[in-house]
């Protein structure tokens, strides 16, 4: 053992009792920086609890002597940027939705509140680009809002009002509403005429057919229950939100077996009305970034 070793071994210090192999554990005392160190969080957190809200309780925690609130900085940063979007806003609501284009400056910014608008409120169901079921993986029935397949219309006017009023939903009177009938649950056609209109439907949009017999015999089943709201050539009718049935286009998939669901059990989408959740400008401005993400129509006053 060197010199240097022994000196160490000699130091007045008491042990903990434990000894390896001849080594000693010393109970020697902490460095006083480091317990002075200690000895001022402890009073910094004191001090902290008592400052700012701490201490959880049944109902909210405690405010703190400073009455601090994250909350209310949230909520006075949110006033402060709508104080400073104020004379915009008002801008944005007073104008026709068709001339929004017109102004430059307008545009770009209910183009990027519109988009802040979709990320928050409409990404979770059309996805956060806009594609909706087209997705791979997605949940079908989705509408996707980047082609020109429209089941209400797609100018910004009409635009507008389905964000606004939503569809089929049972808190606004002006909702878009449509039904189509459960055919084959409800017995309003046997199972035959059911395979044979959902055979028909698969060669009018130029796919085939599972059964090209039964097909041909869906023709006039079509014709007699279903050309009242998709028409006679099956492209559909607008205002009553019935889809065209021709551009093989599906919301709900155009395989023989989503087709025979939609028509046996029929489809009942809904979508709430945001103008009970967003304001005025927040709707005019997401129903201009939906109109310009590539499938918009021109306005239906043009």
């Amino acid at each position: 053992m060197s010199d240097n070793n022994k000196k160490n071994d000699d130091l007045d210090y008491e042990t903990t009792g434990h000894e390896w192999d001849g080594i000693r554990e010393y109970n020697k005392p902490l460095p006083r920086w480091w317990l002075y160190t200690f000895y001022a969080t402890i009073v910094w957190g004191i001090g902290y609890s008592i400052a700012y809200p701490a201490w959880p309780g049944v109902k909210e925690a405690t405010p703190g002597l400073l009455g601090y609130s994250t909350r209310a900085e949230v909520a006075q940063e949110i006033a402060r940027v709508e104080d400073a979007n104020e004379a915009i806003n008002e801008e944005l609501v007073s104008v026709e939705l068709a001339s929004i284009s017109d102004d430059p400056e307008l545009l770009t910014y209910a183009t990027n509140a519109g988009a802040a608008v979709y990320r928050s409120w409409c990404a979770q169901c059309h996805g956060s680009g806009a594609a909706g079921s087209s997705q791979e993986g997605w949940a079908a029935g989705y509408p996707n809002l980047l082609d020109d397949d429209w089941l209400w219309g797609g100018s910004i006017e009409e635009i507008h009002a389905t964000i606004n009023h939503g569809i089929r939903n049972e808190t606004d009177d002006m909702a878009r509403w449509s039904e189509m009938p459960a055919f084959g649950r409800d017995e309003i056609l046997p199972e035959e005429e059911v395979v044979q209109v959902v055979n028909y439907v698969m060669s009018m949009s130029g796919d085939t057919p599972r059964d090209a017999a039964a097909a041909e015999a869906g023709e006039e089943v079509f014709a007699i229950n279903c050309t009242g709201c998709h028409g006679e050539d099956g492209k559909g009718e607008r205002t009553l939100g019935a889809p065209n049935l021709t551009d093989a286009i599906w919301l709900y998939g155009g395989d023989y077996e989503a087709i025979y669901d939609t028509v046996y059990n029929s489809r009942f989408g809904v979508m709430p009305a945001w103008s009970d959740r967003l304001s005025d400008a927040e709707v005019r401005a997401v129903a201009t970034y939906v109109h310009g993400l590539g499938g918009g129509e021109a306005s239906s006053a043009e």
